[in-house]
């Protein structure tokens, strides 16, 4: 994985002192609260309902095992002894002390870490397919090209104030697990018929208040104008972005007013400008970027294991593990693991400092000292020896971290929701409990089948509520808190966004809404369909039906 070097260390350890200054002269009182938001902003924290909560980046969701350590180390130390992973891969610590929040950040510099532009209207962290490197259909390796523009976005002096937040997504693979046409930028890498990579820039998607999917800008633009490109993207975004209203600040917005034909005219006409200049990535500087992301140096293997074949046939619970929680690798005799963070009665993507420090102890163990954080909210040991699974299960279990649920319905996305964020309307976090108490039987999950449910708080969708199978989402109504349900949306290949079934349920109607939803799917199914599949091809007439009684039926024949 990257490596910081003197530039990239310098930066960091100044940023920590900048920010130590600004800290004490607020503690102070020479520095009113209105003149440090912008600053604490800047370095990840937020004031939020309960304590302040500072987030801290995960560049494209690459860890070390050293790193989970310290942030292990930190969550004891300074916080409640545990961390929340994000959908942005990133980490937050939810009850740091204000002012601690400096010696924080000189701790995670020591890990070369830190939380520059985890929040704020700039370039926010960049993520990509938690399996970059190892995947099967990889057709290009993303992480050397995430790193080029982690450091071209990192203090950019152009974009440190846009309108509104800007995340960009890159994937390199055949499927896309980086949800790129959901995203202010989505890229897509891939290889033309001389094997040169080009880009597929895709712009002006996005969740929250109104969710679109984003459009084709450029459909073939050579990796080295990388930087110019998206320079001249965010100009014309930073330019013409309605900084009037918050609601309508994203690019989404700005793309959809004019139109993407016309925005990417002018984007290009702004590109010429800058085009083939200095910002043009070099392919040396793209091989230094590669080579952080080498193959580790590990030993041949052969591609089938007895003993892992006789665990398989002989242990029914490592089974059940293996067939949701091990997908395929590029090279024979490995495996990638997925570490569930979504055991019953665990807030979603929670995990203690000891979880941390054990999975820390397994990435060394099995997977060369490395880790991945998903945008779904758990871990990945990418680079497992298939004769070594059954002893990492076993490691696993022993800590929690086995849950065999990643894909089935409990296995859900869900923001910190009302229980700690200001900016929410209602709590999430009861809501993903309530149903993994409805929903407790394995053996259920499993005939249900492959099925994502998502849930926000809030309408800025930090749970990815839009693109869930199911995706509940927290509204505000006279002062209480209902949850409105949507199903049909998706991420990967085929993105869509989920379509409202209806009038929105108090909160203990929400596990009860979800088994009717279930058992219409479940009576409705053929043998090869999952629960997306077969509300796109009966639409949510029935779901609808089912969850609200006939009434809700008969009114939609009447209306046709």
């Amino acid at each position: 994985m990257y490596r910081y070097d003197d530039y990239d260390r310098a930066l960091v350890i100044e940023r920590v002192a900048q920010y130590r200054d600004q800290l004490q002269r607020n503690l102070a009182g020479e520095l009113s609260e209105d003149e440090f938001r912008p600053l604490r902003l800047q370095n990840g924290l937020y004031i939020q309902r309960h304590a302040p909560m500072l987030r801290i980046a995960v560049p494209y969701g690459m860890l070390s095992s050293v790193q989970l350590r310290k942030l292990a180390d930190i969550a004891r130390r300074y916080d409640r002894g545990y961390g929340h992973f994000t959908t942005r891969q990133n980490m937050q610590l939810n009850w740091p002390k204000l002012e601690d929040t400096a010696d924080i950040l000189a701790e995670l510099a020591t890990v070369e870490m830190h939380a520059i532009q985890t929040s704020g209207n700039c370039i926010r962290n960049i993520t990509t397919d938690p399996f970059a490197g190892v995947a099967p259909d990889e057709i290009v390796d993303p992480r050397p090209y995430c790193e080029v523009l982690r450091q071209w976005s990192t203090f950019h002096p152009e974009f440190a104030f846009l309108p509104r937040k800007f995340k960009i997504a890159v994937s390199g693979t055949l499927e896309d697990r980086a949800v790129t046409y959901a995203h202010d930028v989505g890229l897509q890498l891939y290889r033309d018929d001389k094997g040169e990579v080009l880009v597929r820039v895709i712009v002006g998607g996005g969740m929250g208040r109104t969710p679109i999917l984003g459009s084709v800008i450029h459909d073939a633009l050579p990796w080295p104008h990388l930087p110019t490109y998206l320079d001249a993207v965010l100009r014309v975004y930073n330019r013409y972005g309605r900084r009037d209203n918050a609601y309508k600040a994203r690019i989404k917005i700005l793309v959809k007013a004019i139109g993407a034909e016309e925005f990417a005219r002018q984007v290009n006409e702004e590109w010429q400008l800058e085009r083939d200049g200095i910002a043009t990535v070099t392919e040396a500087e793209l091989d230094l970027a590669r080579a952080a992301f080498s193959d580790p140096d590990a030993p041949a293997r052969p591609a089938r294991d007895a003993s892992f074949d006789a665990h398989l046939a002989e242990d029914r619970a490592f089974a059940r593990w293996v067939s949701r929680c091990v997908r395929a690798h590029k090279r024979p005799g490995y495996r990638s693991v997925t570490l569930s963070l979504k055991p019953h009665g665990v807030a979603p993507g929670d995990i203690t400092s000891e979880q941390m420090e054990a999975v820390a102890d397994l990435a060394d163990r099995y997977s060369f000292g490395e880790l991945r954080v998903t945008h779904e909210q758990n871990l990945v040991l990418a680079d497992v020896a298939l004769a070594d699974l059954y002893d990492l299960w076993q490691g696993a279990r022993a800590h929690g971290l086995a849950t065999p649920n990643i894909g089935l319905l409990t296995d859900m996305i869900c923001c910190p929701g009302g229980d700690f964020c200001s900016l929410a309307n209602a709590k999430s976090i009861p809501i993903a409990q309530a149903i993994q108490a409805e929903f407790d039987d394995l053996d259920y999950l499993y005939d249900i089948g492959d099925l994502e449910l998502n849930i926000s708080g809030c309408m800025n969708s930090c749970g990815h509520h839009h693109v869930g199978h199911i995706g509940i989402l927290g509204v505000d109504k006279a002062g209480s808190e209902w949850y409105q349900v949507s199903i049909g949306g998706a991420q990967g290949n085929t993105t869509s966004l989920g379509d409202v079934i209806g009038p929105s349920f108090a909160a203990d109607e929400v596990p009860g809404v979800i088994k009717k939803l279930i058992e219409t799917y479940v009576e409705a199914r053929t043998p090869e369909e999952r629960f997306l599949d077969t509300v796109r091809r009966l639409g949510v007439a029935p779901f609808k039906a089912r969850v609200y009684g006939e009434t809700a039926k008969k009114a939609e024949v009447a209306h046709g």
